[in-house]
């Protein structure tokens, strides 16, 4: 029976999106048939820079242009934007398992289960870029997805707060307005994609709501405090708004956490900015 840390590490590891993708599934196959193991394994590595090909170019994110949508190079890019944050979000979920030990073996299963589905997600985004004549890569893109994973290495209580809550949050509120504009252009194949991708996002967000939940009862940590506190070190400049109110309720986040972050937002941004998706 094959370790799961080292299963896990193999896909994280992957540089070849097609290559990526067809281990995941592989290994998310492997889980629910029972073939992979909580076995002890060699500790995870200090984080580094996950598996990616060398394109698309990273740059800083005031580096990215903002296109609107109404170019035929703005619509792929947008699409190009979203491809971008799928890919990073299957080596978030990896990560999540390889990095953390220890943990119930339900927190694997959540996690292996989100990297499947965000290779899906992957996919489909990385078609609909190939019907628009664009691949993946060529746009450039940022980390800050990924650089967030390197400051909550050391922490999976962080990692669920700041990952899932905030970062993977956002996307909830965003997409219905993304969707909105591809429907004002036509682009009714890609406005459905994002549909799919919304409604099992949801879900992420949720499996990282209920395990930062179980983490802080774990330690004696109050939910609300203790979420504050993180934000307050790793997001100084407040919380982007609108919220979608209802996706988040879905998505574990309590009443009063909401009202709380509804006083942090710093107003909305527009929807076709595609600097706003990465």
């Amino acid at each position: 029976m094959d370790s799961l840390y080292a299963i896990a590490e193999r896909c994280l590891q992957a540089v070849e999106p097609e290559e990526k993708v067809r281990l995941t599934a592989e290994a998310a196959a492997g889980w629910r048939s029972g073939q992979l193991a909580l076995a002890e394994a060699q500790p995870p590595v200090p984080i580094g820079d996950p598996g990616r090909p060398d394109r698309p170019r990273l740059v800083p994110p005031r580096a990215l242009p903002a296109r609107g949508l109404g170019s035929t190079e703005g619509h792929a890019a947008f699409v190009h934007a979203v491809a971008h944050i799928e890919f990073n979000a299957i080596n978030l979920a990896w990560d999540a398992v390889y990095r953390f030990r220890g943990l119930p073996s339900g927190y694997y299963g959540d996690w292996i289960a989100v990297a499947a589905e965000e290779a899906r997600h992957f996919q489909a985004v990385s078609e609909h870029l190939g019907r628009l004549g664009w691949a993946y890569g060529d746009f450039d893109a940022h980390d800050g997805l990924w650089e967030m994973a390197r400051r909550t290495a050391a922490d999976p209580l962080e990692r669920m707060a700041l990952v899932p809550r905030v970062l993977e949050a956002r996307g909830l509120d965003v997409t219905p307005g993304m969707r909105a504009r591809l429907e004002a252009l036509g682009d009714h194949l890609g406005a459905g994609v994002l549909s799919y991708i919304l409604r099992e996002e949801v879900g992420h967000v949720g499996r990282g709501s209920h395990w930062f939940r179980e983490l802080c009862a774990q330690r004696g940590l109050a939910q609300l405090p203790t979420f504050r506190t993180l934000l307050a070190r790793h997001f100084k400049g407040g919380v982007r708004g609108p919220l979608n109110l209802q996706a988040r309720r879905e998505a574990g986040f309590s009443d009063e956490e909401l009202e709380w972050l509804a006083t942090l937002t710093s107003g909305p941004r527009a929807a076709d900015d595609t600097r706003l998706t990465q």
